[in-house]
């Protein structure tokens, strides 16, 4: 991965120099000071799949590294963007952007990432250039309909469990199956390679939500880089809360209730709302839906063209999505 690094800090280095330095600081290379760190940030699932999504396609792996960039330019966009609007004071253990430099600054910051990501595309040489860009500005649109949804529900009185994994599916599918592809298009692939990859990315991507929302609830914040009971604490109408509602049992009701009381910070309180949700089995919901979606992003795999030994890279990345504890 040393090349996609050389790569992303040259990236970065196309932006205005505040920030360059804003988006060092949150890519884990520097401190807030400006200190330069070796600290790895992130799990670098997306620009991990854009490899090896070129090498699906029979290209070496360096020929997707402006892929990997624009993919994880356009995640660490959502990501300076959605601590804004979720009030997230803390990320990968650290401060987050908006609490050290400013609402505008995380702003402008994501927005100079996502311009970057498309250059970084147009300047990649490839006569597919323009189709892997179609892809990411679709894909970004996708993720931003999810997270415009996201809010919305937050204030509706009752979210039913398909809307909810549908806003799931863009907000955070959407970016994972790209990832799984835009390596692929990128050097022209076959496109019923690039079919099999969006199935599996997709696929991924359900699982990947029902984990985050699991660890949002029951994780361990030296894992998840979040305060304990995350999602609680923001009233976020995750998959595991969303099933919790729909079984019209007393927790059920008891967890509506709640949801539109004041909120509180009181870290009990918050605790008996984790075992309301686990009583009505959203917890176990939760962690079986995942498991599907790996089966399923595994027999996407298994029944393409792709080479076998690339076909167990991808696996492994599906792996490590469900092997995170919660």
């Amino acid at each position: 991965m040393d090349d996609f690094r050389s790569a992303m800090q040259a990236a970065v280095a196309r932006m205005d120099p505040s920030s360059a330095a804003v988006s060092a600081y949150h890519l884990g290379w520097s401190a807030a000071d400006g200190t330069p760190l070796r600290a790895p940030a992130g799990k670098g699932i997306r620009p991990t799949l854009a490899l090896l999504s070129a090498q699906a396609a029979g290209a070496p792996a360096a020929a997707g590294i402006p892929a990997a960039v624009a993919v994880e330019l356009v995640h660490n966009f959502s990501l300076l963007h959605d601590d804004v609007m979720d009030r997230d004071t803390e990320r990968r253990h650290r401060p987050t952007v908006w609490t050290l430099w400013g609402v505008p600054s995380a702003i402008l910051t994501g927005d100079a990432m996502l311009t970057v990501a498309a250059e970084v595309l147009l300047d990649s040489g490839s006569t597919h250039a323009l189709e892997a860009l179609r892809l990411l500005m679709t894909t970004t649109r996708e993720l931003i309909h999810g997270q415009v949804e996201d809010l919305q529900f937050e204030s509706r009185e009752s979210v039913d469990l398909q809307q909810c994994q549908q806003m799931a599916d863009r907000k955070t599918g959407a970016l994972l199956a790209a990832s799984a592809v835009l390596g692929c298009v990128l050097v022209g692939g076959d496109p019923a390679i690039t079919r099999a990859l969006d199935s599996y990315g997709r696929a991924l991507g359900v699982a990947f939500q029902l984990i985050d929302d699991l660890l949002g609830i029951w994780g361990d914040p030296a894992v998840t880089g979040k305060p304990v009971l995350s999602d609680l604490r923001a009233r976020k109408r995750s998959l595991p809360v969303t099933y919790a509602l729909s079984q019209g049992e007393a927790a059920g009701r008891q967890l509506a209730a709640w949801l539109r009381s004041p909120a509180t910070d009181d870290e009990d309180a918050l605790r008996r709302i984790a075992e309301l949700i686990e009583a009505t089995g959203a917890r176990s919901w939760a962690a079986g839906q995942a498991a599907w979606g790996i089966r399923q992003a595994e027999q996407a795999l298994a029944d393409s063209t792709i080479p076998p030994q690339i076909q167990a890279e991808f696996m492994k990345v599906a792996r490590f999505v469900a092997d995170r504890e919660y």
